[in-house]
């Protein structure tokens, strides 16, 4: 019963619940149990909730009693350890934060728990969310479900490989540069990046704050959707949050799943953001254009479009980046909370550089030196000056492409997964994973990731990139399923029912 219901998605889970052939309880437990059948060897949880049972069983007495309760009331969602949580440590993946329990809920958060779904825990990330491999967490590295040898993405790689591992259905992610996006393409999953503004950043600790949303991650488009309508919408304590009203992702999504949604739909092809160049793998290259085939096939125009200054996003993005980063990290000053290393007879200031010191890991390190030299007296206009330049070309780059297409397509990531430690020692190496991921970021406009197929190379996920306009989140959710039904026809099945077995004592996957 329990290999079951953790093979199921949020939306069938949401079924039975609602229908009363399984409880919230029997759920969560089964999950539960996954998690300690498995973790051990994927470490995606840094924290597993001590109250989830309980949490689940009072979601089981309030249906029972009539209560009017929303739609994935019940469900169990993982949640990335950037996010603050009233009853669970929020580390950011940083010793800096070891132990730390915030006095409050992220907005993202409190509307989980007033909708009723149930925490599982807390996933494994990147340092402060910097990283594409989750190698940079002070606690470790998660491992990709697909191959233990094998990275699972980065910096959201934690909620990514517990989705991927069945350990949860659905998981909460942020993404700066592609840290749900590309966690998504190589361990077989949906992720989203939402509008900028469109999804509260309110108790997500910062890393840039003109760059980081919040995001949901799962294995279908629709339980993606169906998260995103718990957690999206204006928030007056985010600044940066748009009050419009917003269009149900899950109506657009499963508008899509059942329509003709591809028929006439102009797809724009990213000439930048092809590979052509090389630094892509045959294999995502290959089942990219295999995608097009089939889009085309399915009656939708395919346009060629070029976004020239896209060349410049990575360079761009990491001076933003860290500029934005050593601001945001200066409050981790060893007194007003988090890590403390006494120095004896030692200054505010020894105490400080002491605790930074300990607290903070090399990655982390190297981008506050970055961002503070571009931030810098006599270099702000050269660096981070220019950089906010380029990223206005960027973002009229996009305005073009959508005037020529309606949505926007690319592979996820140049590659599959690659082996744990191949670029842990080539900072450059890493940051060029997220090439095609950064322009999306920079310029604001949703985007999402899921999977396409298996690489013929070594038979690892690769997954297919979508970008919309700005505030056009719901278009993205019903053209992604349209092209997630296209795609498990065309396959004979979803991604995930291929994984090989999960070489632990928690059986297959």
């Amino acid at each position: 019963m329990s290999a079951d219901l953790i093979r199921l998605s949020a939306a069938e889970l949401s079924t039975k619940l609602a229908a009363g052939e399984v409880s919230s309880v029997e759920v969560t437990q089964a999950h539960l149990d996954r998690i300690a059948a498995v973790d051990g060897d994927v470490h995606a949880f840094l924290h597993v909730s001590q109250d989830a049972l309980a949490t689940a069983a009072q979601v089981d007495a309030d249906r029972a009693a009539g209560a009017e309760l929303g739609e994935l009331a019940g469900v169990p969602i993982a949640i990335k350890d950037v996010l603050c949580t009233l009853d669970m440590p929020s580390t950011a993946g940083s010793r800096i934060l070891e132990g730390w329990v915030p006095p409050y809920d992220a907005t993202v958060v409190a509307r989980l728990r007033a909708a009723r779904l149930v925490p599982l825990g807390k996933t494994n990330m990147d340092e402060f969310a910097m990283g594409s491999s989750t190698e940079h967490s002070a606690y470790g590295p998660t491992r990709n479900p697909w191959d233990l040898s094998r990275i699972p993405g980065g910096s959201g790689g934690g909620s990514a490989a517990a989705v991927a591992a069945f350990e949860a259905p659905i998981a909460l992610g942020s993404d700066t540069g592609g840290s749900i996006r590309q966690p998504a393409a190589v361990t077989g999953s949906v992720g989203v990046k939402p509008t900028y503004g469109g999804v509260s950043r309110y108790g997500a600790i910062a890393l840039a704050s003109s760059l980081d949303q919040v995001g949901p991650v799962s294995r279908t488009v629709l339980d993606a959707a169906l998260v995103h309508d718990v957690i999206g919408g204006h928030d007056p304590r985010d600044a940066t949050s748009i009050p419009d009203a917003w269009a149900s992702m899950a109506e657009a999504a499963r508008r899509g799943a059942s329509g003709d949604s591809l028929k006439g739909l102009r797809v724009g092809v990213v000439t930048q953001l092809r590979g052509d160049g090389g630094g892509f793998q045959a294999g995502v290259s290959q089942r990219f254009q295999e995608a097009l085939d089939l889009l085309a096939g399915a009656g939708a125009e395919i346009v060629e479009v070029s976004a020239p200054n896209f060349e410049y996003a990575v360079a761009a993005y990491y001076l933003i980046l860290p500029a934005e980063a050593s601001s945001n990290l200066a409050k981790f000053d060893s007194v007003r909370f988090g890590l403390r290393v006494d120095v004896a007879g030692g200054t505010v200031e020894d105490v400080m550089a002491a605790t930074r010191e300990a607290g903070f890991g090399d990655e982390v390190k190297r981008r506050v030196i970055l961002g503070t030299y571009a931030l810098s007296a006599g270099y702000y206009d050269a660096y981070y000056g220019s950089a906010q330049k380029v990223r206005t070309l960027i973002q009229r780059d996009f305005d073009s492409c959508f005037a020529q297409a309606d949505i926007l397509v690319s592979p996820s990531a140049p590659t599959t997964a690659f082996k744990l430690g191949e670029k842990l020692d080539d900072p450059l190496a890493m940051y060029l994973n997220d090439v095609t991921t950064i322009p999306a970021n920079l310029a604001g406009v949703p985007g999402m990731g899921l999977p396409m197929g298996l690489a013929p190379e070594d038979g690892l996920p690769v997954g297919l990139q979508l970008m919309a306009p700005a505030r056009s989140d719901a278009r993205l959710y019903e053209v992604g399923a349209a092209i997630e039904t296209l795609l498990q026809d065309a396959q004979g099945g979803p991604v995930w029912a291929q994984a090989p077995a999960l070489a632990t004592t928690g059986g297959v996957l």
